[in-house]
């Protein structure tokens, strides 16, 4: 009867052993893991990656906003400078022709007067008016 008992109790003692292999380990593994109050330290370090990461994408965000808004701009200022220079030049074009027409009304003024034989010596009173035909010689 005695055996029956020694098997027993070394049946409990192999159980004891395991859990106490086990519960050993789990310390040793806490220990490594997180040494004294290091599990704190794991947490802030955790909270401060998650506050860089948020920090880092609204830094890009807006970067990328201002980027947008500058581009838009940039575009703006392009077409209305485009808008300017085309009126510029159709003002130049128009002036251009009113001064072709001045030039072709200036040259048949001088045909008539050269074939009306009005000459400016003979003529005193023309002389006196030759300073406004100046203006439109050319």
């Amino acid at each position: 009867m005695e055996r029956p008992s020694l098997e027993i109790n070394l049946h409990n003692t192999q159980e004891e052993g395991k859990l106490y292999v086990v519960d050993s380990l789990n310390n040793l593994n806490k220990l490594n893991v997180c040494p004294d109050g290091s599990q704190h330290v794991l947490e802030n370090t955790s909270g401060s990656n998650i506050r860089n990461q948020r920090l880092f994408f609204i830094t890009f965000i807006l970067t990328l906003i201002i980027s947008l808004a500058l581009v838009s701009f940039v575009i703006f200022i392009i077409i209305q400078t485009r808008n300017k220079m085309d009126q510029i030049s159709s003002r130049l074009i128009a002036e251009k022709k009113n001064i072709e027409e001045l030039k072709k009304i200036n040259n048949m003024i001088l045909k008539h007067l050269n074939q009306s034989g009005i000459k400016e010596n003979e003529n005193n009173n023309f002389c006196s008016h030759n300073s406004s035909m100046t203006l439109f010689t050319w």
